[in-house]
């Protein structure tokens, strides 16, 4: 059980308890998701109020069970880092290495844990910034390639998204890019920093 080949072991249960919803979906909020009911929809909303405590991931307390297993399991084989569009273009992100810092953070926490009898004491690191840079998380294109070609259905993306969410509802810090286009969209309804008066002129241009 201590040896490197734990992943042997936990490459079945690994497999059996993989995400079966189609490729490039994901989950929604029900916190979130109530808000917008009681805004469009009251009679359609749900009475209780949906409070969560804290959005997304920013260390491997805040990630499931699956996610975590997915770490033990992972072999190291590197095929995910090979497929990975982001990484073939010079990008820092790798999905092999995303999985390795969260083992290693794991690791760490357990320590941390046992050493204080069954309780953590924040020691002062993270898995966001001190394991996982928001350049590797940024880079993702999530495309789920690095999911498709994991022989056991290990799913770094689900980690990168739930730390991007974390970097976007609680520390603001969406990359620039996104803040640009989520402006344009509340001033102008589209993702380009036109006015919508001035969406025809293009084809006026070309006339």
């Amino acid at each position: 059980y201590y040896s490197k080949h734990l992943h042997i072991l936990l490459a079945f249960p690994n497999t059996y308890y993989s995400n079966l919803d189609e490729k490039g979906k994901f989950g929604v909020l029900e916190s979130v998701k109530n808000e917008v009911m009681l805004m469009f929809y009251p009679d359609r909303a749900a009475n209780e109020n949906n409070q969560v405590e804290k959005f997304g991931a920013s260390d491997v307390l805040d990630l499931n069970w699956v996610q975590l297993m997915n770490a033990y399991s992972c072999t190291e084989c590197g095929r995910c880092t090979n497929e990975c569009p982001a990484n073939q273009t010079g990008k820092k992100l790798s999905p092999r290495k995303i999985m390795m810092d969260t083992r290693d953070r794991l690791e760490k926490v357990s320590l941390n844990i046992s050493k204080n009898k069954g309780e953590f004491i924040d020691d002062g690191d993270r898995l966001l910034d001190n394991y996982i840079s928001k350049e590797e998380l940024w880079a993702c294109t999530s495309c789920n390639a690095c999911v498709e070609a994991c022989p056991i259905n290990i799913d770094p993306l689900s980690i990168i998204m739930d730390m991007r969410q974390y970097l976007v509802m609680e520390e603001s810090s969406a990359h620039p890019d996104l803040n640009n286009m989520m402006n344009n969209i509340e001033n102008n309804g589209a993702p380009w920093p036109y006015n919508q008066l001035d969406r025809e002129l293009w084809a006026q241009e070309t006339q």
